[in-house]
């Protein structure tokens, strides 16, 4: 089983927002040995409460005394999306880094706003979409670019889950940027870009929840290459949740879950299996962001070169496009 290494010095790790996705985070920062430094919540109470359960040592109960923290160097928001620009945007302004849940924030308008932050101030600020760091993923990469599977032609995945059909859900309620597109979505449309790049068209369908929120969509893009990609994301059904990369020499199948540590194979057109490739580490799979996003600034440098912050504002334009097609709007949008 292989562990990835820690860079030194180590930097000290700030959580805004302590919920399920905190959890999983800050257990696979404990795996990879990184330093968790401190915790802020709205609620004393439920900062205390996660410390005790991660060992961390600094505990605050508001997100101002988590950035204005000295010890810590970089702050993760795991918070609801609606409220990542104003909270990345806060740590930035206090002089930290930053690594933001995903979708990085509601719409493009928004994630610029938190770009040019990051910009003057010369920090990190990187969009937490793990996916795209894991071991698999890197080696999916590789592949591609060496030409083995030919020219691709499609790329299809989707993210489907049974979530909840509850109006007062976060995710089927407008005011919390509900929608099953922007919470799941974003991962079958982050992979078309990373294989294909930016979309040229693109067409979507979806099916409206009565608050208005999107519990199914469907889109296809074409792209500079004349490749075709196609993305299905859905919270009322849970769907196979795979992914495949179809060239003119061989296809790549992503096993189940595609955008986890998972497995994949490489067919040749006879069904010869090229490659058979198996993840093989402790956790979930969250601390290889967290090691780039370490590697990043101990090298003086602040963005990713595995997804660039420009990539994240272009793919939240392209959210925004999909959106106005199925007619999705939040609160407060023009």
């Amino acid at each position: 089983m292989t562990s990835p290494s820690s860079p030194s010095p180590r930097l000290r790790w700030g959580i805004l927002g302590p919920g399920g996705i905190a959890r999983a985070f800050a257990s696979d920062l404990r795996v990879a040995g990184l330093d968790l430094a401190a915790v802020g919540s709205r609620s004393t109470d439920t900062a205390a409460a996660f410390a005790a359960d991660f060992d961390v040592a600094r505990v605050h109960g508001s997100y101002e005394a988590l950035v204005s923290d000295p010890d810590v160097d970089i702050v993760y928001i795991a918070t609801p999306h609606p409220f990542h620009a104003e909270q990345a945007i806060l740590a930035l302004e206090h002089g930290k880094h930053v690594l933001v849940e995903k979708p990085f924030t509601l719409n493009a308008a928004e994630a610029a706003a938190v770009q040019a932050v990051a910009a003057e101030r010369g920090l990190l600020a990187m969009e937490a979409m793990w996916t795209r760091y894991l071991p698999h993923m890197a080696r999916i990469r590789e592949i591609v670019a060496s030409g083995a599977l030919g020219e691709i032609r499609i790329v299809m995945a989707d993210h489907t889950q049974k979530i909840s059909s509850d109006p007062s859900h976060r995710l089927n309620a407008l005011e919390l940027g509900g929608g099953a597109f922007l919470d799941l979505g974003i991962y079958p449309v982050s992979f078309a870009w990373d294989i294909l790049g930016e979309p040229l068209t693109l067409t979507a369908s979806a099916r409206l929840s009565e608050t208005g929120a999107d519990t199914e969509v469907a889109t296809i893009m074409s792209h500079v290459s004349g490749a075709l990609s196609t993305s299905i994301s859905g919270s009322r059904s849970a769907g196979p949740n795979t992914a495949s990369i179809i060239g003119t020499e061989a296809r790549l199948d992503i096993d189940r879950v595609w955008y986890t540590a998972t497995s994949f194979r490489v067919i040749a057109p006879d069904g010869t299996v090229l490659e058979d490739y198996v993840s093989d580490f402790e956790g979930r799979g969250m601390q290889y962001q967290a090691l780039a996003a370490e590697r990043l600034i101990a090298a003086g440098l602040t963005d990713s070169d595995v997804l660039p912050i420009d990539e994240t504002v272009a793919i939240m334009a392209t959210l925004d496009e999909i959106r106005e097609l199925v007619g999705v709007r939040y609160p407060g949008e023009e």
